[in-house]
């Protein structure tokens, strides 16, 4: 008997899913905003958006006055806001900055910590089984913030990915409980450049990994040095 309960023991932990080691460990942003973050396969990822106000050097991220200030005349915008100028709405989904703040010298992210490139989003995938498989492992898990069905959402990787929004050039919010976008560092093109992307619906994942006009405002996530 001893022997079949072993071996049915050891069974058991051979078919637990191969779920990327998760750490409880926090970092704080120069404004003193503090992050849960995640071990997934050899990476460290802020498990929550950016939120911060000044870049690592202590100098302001500029914003728009009104919230809705079209700027799409400014050939490299650097702005920051919360989703519809409501702060309201910073804790649980971040801020939303252009690119051109995403990848400023002064460093959006905490010191040690950076925004990702592309290559660092397609090595997340790889660790989380591809693409495919990736999707729903990043999202957060029901309808709570995201809109219904987001049927494929599992967050066994502990991203926690959420539906933060947009901000267009031309000074429109949109999307909240839809979409979440993710500023890369790279540009893919001389006009566009790289993000990912997450949505409620499974359906809408033929640009996962894509480009976009830099000027819009998204979201950061920070991966560890």
């Amino acid at each position: 008997m001893r022997i079949c309960s072993f071996i049915f023991a050891l069974l058991l932990v051979l078919s637990i899913p191969d779920v990327p080691a998760q750490t409880t460990a926090t970092v704080a942003d120069i404004d003193g905003n503090v992050y849960k973050t995640v071990k997934i396969g050899t990476q460290i990822w802020m498990a929550e958006n950016l939120r911060t106000t000044r870049f690592s050097n202590g100098e302001p991220i500029p914003t728009t006055t009104p919230d809705t200030l079209n700027y799409t005349q400014e050939p490299t915008p650097v702005y920051q806001w919360a989703y519809g100028g409501d702060d309201s709405n910073v804790l649980v989904y971040g801020r939303l900055y252009t690119w051109y703040a995403a990848v400023d010298k002064r460093n959006v992210c905490p010191v040690g910590w950076h925004v990702p490139s592309i290559a660092e989003f397609k090595l997340l995938d790889d660790s989380l089984g591809g693409k495919k498989k990736a999707i729903g492992k990043l999202k957060e898990v029901g309808t709570k913030h995201w809109k219904t069905p987001n049927a494929d959402a599992t967050n066994e990787s502990g991203f926690n990915g959420l539906p933060g929004g947009w901000r267009s050039a031309k000074g429109h919010f949109g999307a909240l409980g839809l979409y979440g976008h993710w500023w890369a560092s790279d540009r893919a093109s001389a006009e566009y450049v790289f993000r990912m992307f997450l949505s409620y619906d499974e359906k809408c994942y033929r640009n996962h990994l894509g480009a976009t006009d830099p000027q819009t405002g998204w979201a950061i996530r920070c991966v560890k040095d």
